[in-house]
């Protein structure tokens, strides 16, 4: 490809903007409009298959490590997967759901390196440099892509040893005579209300108790020692029931959901490690 003064090929583009720190600065310095810029980078992205830049309202900043894609991996089915993917990730599903098949992902793909910090909140992906976040729950207003990876039923459990000092309750009401554990949201601070849904009928119980947790594996803990009433998931928590450890305590109240959802900050062009993660996370979502 031959270049003139007017004519800049992607890469010098995409240097000018890095060593700039913006569109607009990088345009003045190689004499190029704003939307000239921007589409130099979109054709270079394009011709890549990554997404270079991430549009912020705060800055621009360059996904850099998207270069190492560039030469290890054009595609997932052909090349190896390298280099190092950072993920923020929900505390339940890092403990109880990925972390037993760590192995298995890590033995997939050996060159990659796996950085992932388990939080119970989703933060500043950017500005912490996460490529990735896996959270349950419903995602609140944000420029990141979120992707629904699965819906889980909510069930309200007690182990067979609580019941039997305490009674069964029959109905969702008949809970104010019982010790429930509450849980706090991440995002409020307050503990989850308890709610039953049934073909669009919704029930909001008041429950009392005296402990509140903010640890998913403290809550089965706890639940499992017969302390107490619990709502969890059935993802994660559905094993617990089918072994007669816990009971599900109100089958007929089946339709209250929580989802899962991946996040990630480019809405196209997803680096090939991030792709595969997410790949791995969804067999494990399917079970």
């Amino acid at each position: 490809m031959i270049f003139n003064d007017r004519t800049f090929d992607g890469l010098s583009v995409f240097t000018a903007v890095v060593e700039s720190g913006t569109f607009a600065a990088a345009a003045e310095v190689i004499n190029m409009s704003p939307p000239g810029v921007s589409r130099a980078i979109a054709r270079l992205e394009k011709r890549l298959g990554i997404r270079l830049f991430d549009r912020t309202t705060r800055a621009i900043l360059p996904l850099l490590a998207a270069l190492e894609d560039v030469t290890s991996t054009a595609s997932l089915s052909a090349k190896a997967i390298t280099g190092r993917l950072r993920v923020n990730i929900d505390p339940f599903f890092s403990s109880l759901i990925l972390g037993p098949q760590l192995e298995r992902f890590m033995s997939r793909y050996p060159d990659l390196e796996l950085d992932l910090v388990t939080s119970d909140r989703l933060g500043d992906m950017i500005g912490d440099g996460f490529d990735l976040a896996i959270r349950f729950g419903v995602p609140r207003n944000s420029t990141l892509v979120a992707r629904k990876l699965l819906e889980t039923r909510i069930m309200t459990v007690a182990t067979p040893a609580y019941l039997a000092q305490h009674g069964r309750p029959e109905t969702p009401q008949a809970l104010l005579g019982h010790t429930c554990i509450h849980f706090r949201d991440p995002e409020t601070g307050r503990p989850f209300e308890w709610e039953f849904h049934r073909q669009g009928e919704v029930l909001k119980v008041p429950v009392s108790g005296r402990l509140t947790l903010n640890d998913a594996r403290t809550l089965h803990e706890a639940c499992l020692s017969g302390h107490a009433i619990a709502q969890m998931m059935t993802f994660g928590s559905g094993d617990l029931v089918k072994k007669g450890q816990l009971v599900d305590l109100f089958p007929d109240w089946p339709d209250e959901r929580f989802p899962l959802y991946a996040f990630y900050p480019s809405r196209i062009n997803p680096a090939a490690r991030t792709r595969c993660f997410l790949d791995f996370i969804l067999e494990l979502a399917k079970g």
